[in-house]
């Protein structure tokens, strides 16, 4: 859709947009690419088209993991093998943009903080089965109550902390986006988002 307004900056998004979305729609399947970037000893075991991620770093109720690439094709699945008194599972990637066009899943009532600086696209079959809080965020770090940060710019094998995040650091995030006919994402309890 083009706006008639070609001198201004509307003209511009909206083409910009446009082609974000045909580049993404028209790129071939290769199937998920989860690649953990070795910083929390994440352990990603692909067997057809399910991604199970285990390993880790836990600190009390909080599960940490690290990844270089996280996206998900049609018909693929990610499943945090997490342990049930785990209450707060927290992913960063470092690499490039997340595409989920799958399955994203937990066990028990974990919340699932995902975050990517690099920005996050969610195309018409990305599905959400998490028991808790499904957070998705462009911040390139969390910051805990005790000072602690969990940063996906410069990762590193920080001590991690068993407090809860009080906030989000945003460097130049990029964007979180649904793709054309994906307006909704559902989770298993029927909530539509």
């Amino acid at each position: 859709m083009l706006s008639t307004n070609f001198g201004g900056s509307s003209f511009k998004a909206t083409v910009m947009t446009t082609m974000l979305a045909s580049t993404l729609l028209n790129r071939g399947s290769v199937g998920a690419q989860i690649v953990s970037d070795g910083t929390t000893n994440t352990k990603v075991t692909v067997n057809q088209n399910i991604s199970s991620i285990a390993g880790g770093i836990q600190s009390g109720i909080n599960l940490f993991h690290s990844f270089e690439q996280f996206s998900l094709t049609t018909d693929s699945t990610a499943s945090f093998d997490n342990g049930l008194d785990v209450e707060n599972i927290f992913s960063r990637v470092t690499g490039g943009v997340s595409e989920i066009d799958g399955l994203i899943q937990t066990q028990g009532n974990a919340d699932l903080f995902f975050l990517n600086p690099a920005g996050i696209i969610f195309g018409a079959n990305a599905q959400l089965d998490v028991g808790g809080s499904f957070i998705a965020t462009t911040g390139d770090r969390l910051i805990f109550e005790d000072g602690t940060e969990f940063g996906a710019v410069n990762p590193e094998k920080s001590l991690l902390t068993v407090s809860f995040p009080v906030g989000l650091q945003y460097g130049n995030g990029g964007a979180i986006a649904l793709l054309p006919n994906a307006n909704r994402v559902f989770s298993s309890s029927g909530l539509n988002v």
